[in-house]
């Protein structure tokens, strides 16, 4: 399958998780890979090297998205190793679940200044660096159509996402970049199940109509799509993943 031959796509968070699995399967639909990553050298050099093993091109790189000059720095390096980006995928976030009245100022700021300014830095970016025609893809969660205690920060941050997703996507398409955000439910990664009970995923997971957590490789075929031409006309949407969830 080479749906995204010749393509160059920047995958920010790619080391492990959901990203490192959609960083996988765009290499397998023919894209030049970026990993990015911040402190997961050794899991961004893994994700990297199994790329190449299976016959694809990826480059490991280190950005702190909330951090304005490395993700300036990290486009400058990309671009001047592959001579452009075509696609951009904003999935690094992190996610501290927490009563609202628990939560530290430090804790309310590291999620937004991760979640919410990491996006902000990368869109600032791809606003003039995406090649043309280009594609955006952000990542929200299913959380936000939710209520769900302890998850209050964190979706106000998401939320904060999906407005940027359907601005944005006004403020590029005259350079024929889409944009849309996606947004996973319950999924089997460490950053969802860390922390969490048993009985507690268990629950989580019967939400959906599937009875079972997503796996990983059930939103990155979704990016794939998402990140090809065929899938142009879609912009500015914010699409739910989670098996009829919500």
């Amino acid at each position: 399958m080479n749906s995204l031959k010749d393509k160059v796509i920047l995958v920010t968070g790619a080391s492990r998780g959901i990203g490192a699995t959609v960083a996988r399967h765009l290499a397998e639909a023919g894209a030049k890979v970026i990993v990015n990553y911040a402190g997961s050298q050794e899991a961004a050099q893994q994700t990297t090297e199994a790329i190449r093993l299976a016959g694809g091109d990826a480059i490991a790189l280190q950005a702190d998205v909330s951090n304005a000059q490395q993700v300036k720095e990290m486009f400058d390096t990309a671009i001047g190793h592959y001579g452009k980006i075509d696609v951009l995928v904003n999935n690094a976030g992190i996610m501290i679940t927490k009563l609202i009245k628990d939560t530290t100022d430090e804790e309310f700021t590291r999620q937004f200044e991760v979640n919410v300014r990491g996006t902000f830095n990368t869109l600032r970016e791809a606003a003039t660096r995406l090649a043309d025609g280009g594609t955006i893809i952000n990542f929200s969660s299913s959380t936000t159509r939710l209520m769900l205690p302890a998850y209050g920060i964190y979706v106000a941050t998401k939320g904060a996402v999906e407005q940027l997703t359907r601005v944005f996507a006004k403020e590029v398409g005259a350079r024929g970049i889409n944009v849309n955000a996606v947004l996973p439910g319950p999924t089997n990664t460490e950053l969802f199940t860390n922390g969490k009970s048993q009985e507690l995923i268990d629950r989580l997971a019967a939400l959906n109509a599937f009875n079972r957590l997503a796996e990983p490789e059930d939103i990155a075929k979704v990016v794939v799509f998402l990140a090809g031409d065929e899938a142009k006309w879609i912009s500015g949407q914010t699409i739910g993943l989670n098996g009829a969830m919500a």
